[in-house]
C-alpha cells in the first residue's frame, strides 16, 4: 500500500505552462480550466474535424514560439550567476550541517558504518542514480516525439488509472523476482523506469533552468537526509513508517481533490495544492530518512544470511522519494518564477 500511495500518479496533472495555442480543454489537477478565446478564428477552428497531424503541427508551432519567447529574455550576467551558485551551495551545505545537528545528536555506537553496510548502501545509490538517469533520458525522448501533448489531451482519470496499473505491475514484478534471475529482474526494473518516464514527460514543458535547479535542490535535500540516516543510531527512525504512511495518504487525497471539487471552490483547491506541495515535501523527506535506515537494516540481515541481497528493490524506494520531491520542487520554482514576472 505504501508503494501505491507513493507513486507520483498526479505528475501529468502538475503542468501549468501548457502552450496557449493548443485548444485543449481538459482540466488537470491543480490547474484551472483554460479560458476559451473569443476570436472568430478560434471559433472556426473548433468546428474543423480533429486530425493528429494538425494537432502535432499546432503543438510544434507553439513550442517554437515559446522557445523564441524564452530566448528573447535578457541574458544573466556571469557575476550574478556565480553569486547565485555560491548562495545555492551555501544553502545546501548549511542544510546538511543543520539537519545533522538537529536530527543526529545520537550517533552510532558501533564505531562507524561497517564495510558491508557501506558497500550495500553505495550499490543502492548507484542503482538509484542509474534509474533516475534512465527516467530523465526517456522522458526527454518521449517529450520531443510529441508524447506529452497526447498524454495531456487524454482524460485525467484514464491517465491515472493506466499509469497506476503499469507502474504498480512492473514495480511488484521487479520486487517479486529473485535477484538470481537478474535478466528478468533488470528487464522489469527498466520497464518500471520507462513507465515513470512516460508520466513525467510533460515536465519537459518547463524551462531547463527550472528543471536543473529543482534537480540540484532535490539532490541536496536527499543527500543531507541520507547522511543523517546513515550516521544515526541503528534503527532509530524505523518507527516513523506508520505515521509517514498516514501522511502520504493525506497528500495523495489532496492531489486527487481538484478532480472531484468544482472549480468555484477556490479556497479548498488552494489548500489542497499547498498540502500536496509542502506537505508532500515533508512526507517524502521523512520517507528518505526511513528508507536509508531500512536499507542499512536489510544489509545487516543479509550479512547474517536471513534475507538475500537485493539492491534493485532498495533503489525503487529511493527513486520514488526522488521523483516525488523533484516534482514538487519544479512546481514551487515555477510558481515563484511566474510571481516574479508579475
Amino acid at each position: 500500500m505504501a508503494f501505491i500511495l507513493r507513486r507520483p500518479f498526479a505528475v501529468s496533472t502538475a503542468i501549468k505552462q501548457i502552450p496557449k495555442s493548443s485548444n485543449t480543454t481538459v482540466r488537470f489537477v491543480h490547474n484551472s480550466p483554460f479560458k476559451q478565446q473569443a476570436s472568430s478564428s478560434s471559433s472556426s477552428s473548433s468546428k474543423r474535424p480533429f486530425t493528429f497531424a494538425g494537432a502535432r503541427q499546432s503543438f510544434q508551432n507553439a513550442f517554437r514560439q515559446s522557445r523564441r519567447q524564452v530566448s528573447s529574455y535578457p541574458t544573466v550576467q556571469t557575476g550574478n550567476l556565480a553569486q547565485k551558485l555560491a548562495y545555492g551551495a551555501a544553502i545546501v551545505g548549511g542544510t546538511v550541517i543543520a539537519t545533522n545537528m538537529v536530527f543526529n545528536r545520537e550517533t552510532r555506537e558501533d564505531g562507524g558504518m561497517p564495510l558491508y553496510e557501506r558497500e550495500y548502501l553505495n550499490q543502492t545509490f548507484m542503482h538509484t542514480g542509474l534509474g533516475v538517469g534512465i527516467i530523465g533520458i526517456a522522458a526527454r525522448a518521449l517529450h520531443t516525439s510529441g508524447w506529452s501533448y497526447r498524454l495531456m489531451a487524454m482524460n485525467p482519470w484514464a491517465v491515472i488509472g493506466l499509469s497506476l496499473v503499469a507502474s504498480i505491475g512492473t514495480m511488484y514484478g521487479t520486487r517479486l523476482t529473485p535477484p538470481e534471475n537478474y535478466v528478468q529482474k533488470y528487464a522489469l526494473w527498466g520497464a518500471f523506469n520507462l513507465t515513470q518516464a512516460a508520466v513525467l514527460a510533460p515536465l519537459m514543458f518547463y524551462s531547463p533552468a527550472i528543471l536543473a535547479r529543482a534537480g540540484l535542490y532535490t539532490v541536496g535535500m536527499m543527500g543531507s537526509i541520507a547522511f543523517v540516516g546513515a550516521t544515526a543510531k541503528q534503527e532509530k527512525y524505523l518507527y516513523i513508517g506508520g505515521p509517514l504512511l498516514a501522511g502520504v495518504a493525506v497528500v495523495a487525497m489532496s492531489g486527487l481533490a481538484p478532480l472531484v471539487l468544482p472549480a468555484t471552490a477556490t479556497r479548498s483547491l488552494m489548500w489542497s495544492e499547498r498540502i500536496w506541495l509542502y506537505g508532500g515535501l515533508a512526507v517524502f523527506g521523512g520517507f528518505t530518512l526511513y528508507d536509508i535506515q531500512k536499507i542499512l537494516y536489510h544489509s545487516r540481515m543479509a550479512e547474517r544470511g536471513l534475507i538475500k541481497k537485493d539492491v534493485v528493490n532498495e533503489s525503487i524506494s529511493l527513486e520514488l522519494d526522488f521523483l516525488n520531491i523533484f516534482i514538487r520542487m519544479v512546481q514551487i520554482l515555477a510558481m515563484r518564477n511566474s510571481n516574479n514576472r508579475r
